[in-house]
């Protein structure tokens, strides 16, 4: 059952209109798309939305439009450190794309040089950058309670294609597991995000392999996410991160249907 609930569109920084989003996947075959463009957030507007209402309004537009061909969500993609009316929208992605130090926010997603400057902003301590991130990432995902956690493991987006200052250290992954278990405790779905894929990133979905063990072994929930920023990739990687889920020990993932979110198999 195809269905992406991590989209992007023009509103944020996204290259589709979100029609152009619908069409495509009412041509591939969608069950539903949810729509995620990214929350305003005032200490960085380079790829957020600026115009909230405009983007409500025509998601809401084309769930009428569309209503007999796919069901379409009003999502939003909430940075952890900028709250949004949860009211206005039919489900939050949770993320945090920021490391907040000295009184600054420093971006860890955009490329590798913003998180170089992140990472300085930390002492240029990776272990206690991961602890930052992940510490504050949890306390919000514990108070929040997004119905879907944003690439919980966002900081290691850079490890394989630019520098290795994760991936291979076992002092990080035993904070990494720690913190994924706090995240746990919450009840709330974990996206497992291809993005970092088919922008060629990493070679695997977010969160990693071996997180996914954890998730897994403690009976944590996910959807598959695309974190689509073109209609091209809606579905991109889902093949092969569904065979991935499977090995782990996943028999089932997450979709909102008819309004609520619920299991399929895999």
């Amino acid at each position: 059952m195809l269905a992406n609930f991590h989209t992007h569109t023009t509103f944020s920084d996204g290259k589709n209109t979100p029609e152009e989003v619908v069409r495509y996947a009412i041509e591939k075959g969608f069950s539903a798309v949810g729509f995620s463009d990214h929350g305003y957030t005032a200490y960085d507007g380079r790829y957020c939305m600026k115009d909230t209402a405009g983007y409500i309004a025509e998601i809401k537009r084309l769930k009428e439009k569309y209503a007999d061909q796919i069901e379409i969500y009003l999502g939003v993609e909430e940075d952890s450190h900028s709250l949004l009316s949860r009211e206005d929208f039919d489900y939050i992605i949770g993320s945090c794309h920021y490391l907040y130090a000295n009184g600054a926010y420093y971006s860890i997603d955009s490329n590798c040089e913003y998180f170089t400057k992140a990472l300085a902003a930390a002492g240029n301590d990776e272990l206690a950058f991961a602890k930052a991130y992940y510490g504050h990432f949890c306390e919000y995902i514990q108070t929040r309670k997004p119905d879907l956690i944003g690439h919980f493991d966002l900081l290691t987006k850079f490890d394989e294609k630019e520098q290795a200052r994760f991936l291979h250290n076992e002092d990080y992954w035993a904070i990494a597991e720690q913190y994924t278990l706090k995240a746990l405790k919450s009840g709330c779905i974990f996206e497992v995000n291809t993005g970092m894929i088919t922008r060629g990133f990493r070679s695997s979905p977010c969160p990693h392999e071996r997180l996914l063990r954890v998730i897994h072994e403690h009976g944590g929930k996910v959807a598959l996410s695309s974190d689509s920023h073109q209609r091209e990739t809606l579905n991109g990687c889902f093949a092969e991160t569904e065979e991935l889920l499977r090995k782990v020990g996943f028999s089932e993932r997450y979709i909102l249907k008819n309004g609520q979110w619920t299991s399929v198999p895999l």
